[in-house]
């Protein structure tokens, strides 16, 4: 049925972290198992000069000195050609080269996957919760598996593709609800058309918001938090410690073990009981120490569920939220905070930063650098001040514009491909809905026949060329006979024309007499449906390609959108000429050959064989493991096979 709306919970989840990958449904390729094993033991003889990490961009490049040593390392393994790694015959090693460094040296276990019964799971960068069932693309996934020494799983190659935007698109009316979509409301807007309403709250907020306490140093930053958490817990009032990753909750949860203080870490690792675990965060001498996953869209109660205990907890302050870090998004900040204060409950949020967090080195300006240093802060020092937080800010809207750019670009990219899934899909559709209102496969085989007359009329004037023959001799097959196609050859285009059709029209009619005209036309229209599935597969992989290595164009001063349109446009004309050459090609030489009984020995006819020495088994079935009395041999070895 159509796609007539929508109604997304947690919809900035939904559609804007989610959609810096597309969606994908991806089957089975070919095995290279061996070959992500072996790349993995050579990676991890590299030096740390051998490649420069980039882990803003999330990237990594082989120096000139490590392209020496890979070369070196594979050469002594046996397995590099001509002596040179980026040897087109090398292309396939290039490839698990850099999927091996990004899987060695850029994801961490974790913070970005766990192991978990021997399989890698891959976890929510934004929720913190684990992705079961879903893969990383491109060999990654493999690539890690080899990492962590886990039975590496077969490659996986896309067979249909869509991003979140123009899969939501596609519904005639959307909408949706969530706490924190202010801050992406022109995202919302530009992209989808979606105005943010901004509901009033059913209860005066009254939490308190702390300005973020600044620090040089992580470990004095670890200090500070862990005697805050102490003064909170020596009073009573609950506390909700937010992490960055699976990794810094186990690392905080160690630093509150040496200080004897009793707490429960909630992250991917032990997500089942999250409900039971944030049901009682709100009850007096609860520390809880998390990653974001936590309680999304629930009212944390104060006093848990004894409402006896809720005035108590008020008076102690409520709800207190510690972050740990600044998250790449406000929203994410914005989603901790509000697990405090809901429904006017008293609380209070605080986030602690140091200069050696991951968002202040990759993103913080130099300016704050700089001026944290003319302070000459001491040991343990921290800055509390509107125009820091200001500053942690504007680092944040820097992540959030380089990743809404992610997304734009890949909308953009993808509406190429949008173009053509839609003309493709519904041609597709007619097919199956039988909704045309003619054959396809008459209206190719005029289209064809058009494009033959054409090569034709060229190949007579360069008879040297051999395009024409080749292509006539595809086409036809083994339809006709080496003096049939001479003379298809040298004919004139209506007779070309006419012995074609004739063969077309007498295959079909051979067809309709064996299965019936129904049957005969069901049959083409199947494989009609499985050309296309076939091309449209390849053609995604061409494009997925063509995507991975336009962006080259722009050295030469190119747009590599505008090249990918271009391109782009000249596969999907060979796709569609491709879509029509093959379901001539199919129809014109498909037998349809019928089963001749008297020569099939069943297993029936075995059965009752009295030559064989077979042992029935209990259900009186031939199974081809039992073995026969005579010969004691397996059955599929000695008296025939099923």
């Amino acid at each position: 049925r159509k796609h007539n709306f929508a109604i997304v919970d947690e919809i900035d989840s939904c559609l804007i972290d989610e959609a810096r990958t597309p969606l994908v449904i991806s089957g089975a390729a070919e095995d290279k198992t061996m070959q992500y094993i072996a790349v993995d033991k050579l990676i991890k003889n590299l030096k740390q000069t051998d490649f420069d990490l980039d882990e803003k961009e999330k990237n990594i490049l082989l120096t000139n000195e490590g392209i020496d040593n890979v070369e070196k390392i594979f050469s002594d393994a046996g397995i590099l050609k001509n002596n040179n790694f980026y040897d087109p015959e090398n292309l396939h090693l290039v490839h698990h080269v850099n999927q091996a460094l990004r899987a060695n040296y850029l994801f961490e276990n974790g913070r970005d996957y766990i192991v978990k019964d021997n399989e890698i799971i891959i976890i929510d960068e934004q929720t913190g919760r684990q992705l079961p069932g879903r893969r990383f693309g491109d060999g990654l996934h493999q690539s890690l598996e080899a990492k962590e020494k886990i039975e590496v799983k077969a490659e996986n190659q896309t067979l249909a593709s869509i991003t979140y935007q123009n899969f939501f698109k596609l519904y005639d009316k959307l909408a949706g609800c969530t706490g924190t979509a202010q801050t992406e409301s022109a995202e919302f807007f530009e992209i989808y058309n979606l105005p943010v309403l901004q509901i009033p709250t059913n209860k005066e907020m009254i939490r308190n918001d702390l300005n973020d306490q600044i620090f040089r140093t992580g470990l004095e930053k670890d200090n500070a938090i862990i005697q805050k958490i102490k003064e909170c817990n020596e009073i009573g009032q609950p506390l909700l410690v937010f992490t960055s990753s699976i990794n810094k909750s186990e690392h905080y949860s160690n630093l509150l073990e040496k200080e004897k203080i009793k707490h429960i870490v909630l992250n991917a690792k032990n997500h089942e009981k999250e409900a039971e675990i944030i049901a009682n965060a709100g009850k007096t001498n609860s520390v809880i120490i998390t990653t974001s996953i936590s309680g999304r869209g629930v009212d944390i109660k104060l006093g848990g569920q004894d409402q006896s205990e809720k005035e108590d907890v008020k008076k102690r302050g409520g709800l207190f939220v510690i972050g740990t870090e600044r998250m790449e998004s406000r929203r994410v900040d914005n989603q901790a905070r509000g697990r405090s204060g809901r429904q006017g409950d008293e609380g209070s949020s605080i986030f602690f930063v140091s200069l050696e967090d991951d968002l202040m080195r990759l993103f913080g300006s130099e300016t704050m650098n700089s001026m944290l240093e003319k302070l000459g802060l001491k040991d343990g020092e921290s800055i509390d001040h509107p125009w820091i937080n200001k500053a942690i800010e504007r680092a944040q809207q820097k992540v959030e514009a380089r990743n809404f750019d992610i997304r734009k670009t890949l909308i953009k990219f993808d509406n190429v491909l949008n173009d053509q899934r839609h003309v493709i899909f519904e041609q597709r559709k007619n097919v199956i809905d039988g909704k045309e209102k003619e054959n396809y496969s008459d209206i190719f085989l005029e289209e064809v026949l058009d494009n033959l007359k054409r090569q034709k009329i060229l190949h007579e004037k360069s008879p040297n060329s051999k395009e024409f023959p080749n292509t006539i001799k595809q086409i036809l097959g083994k339809s006709i006979e080496n003096d049939e196609l001479d003379n298809i050859l040298n004919s004139d285009l209506k007779v070309m024309e006419k012995t074609i059709k004739d063969k077309f029209t007498k295959n079909r009619e051979e067809r309709n007499n064996l299965l019936g005209v129904e049957q005969g036309n069901e049959i083409e229209k199947r494989i009609l449906v499985q050309i296309i599935d076939q091309n449209w597969k390849s053609h995604i992989q061409y494009l997925e390609q063509l995507r991975q290595v336009i962006g080259l164009r722009s050295y030469g001063q190119r747009d590599p959108l505008v090249e990918y349109k271009k391109e782009a446009f000249i596969l999907f004309e060979n796709l569609l000429g491709k879509l029509k050459t093959d379901l001539v090609t199919m129809l014109l030489n498909l037998r349809i050959i019928e089963k001749d009984d008297s020569q099939t020995k069943t297993s029936d006819n075995i059965k009752n064989d009295p030559k064989c020495l077979l042992v029935k088994n209990k259900e009186g079935k031939i199974s081809r493991n039992e073995r026969c009395e005579a010969t004691g041999k397996k059955f599929k070895n000695c008296c025939g096979a099923l």
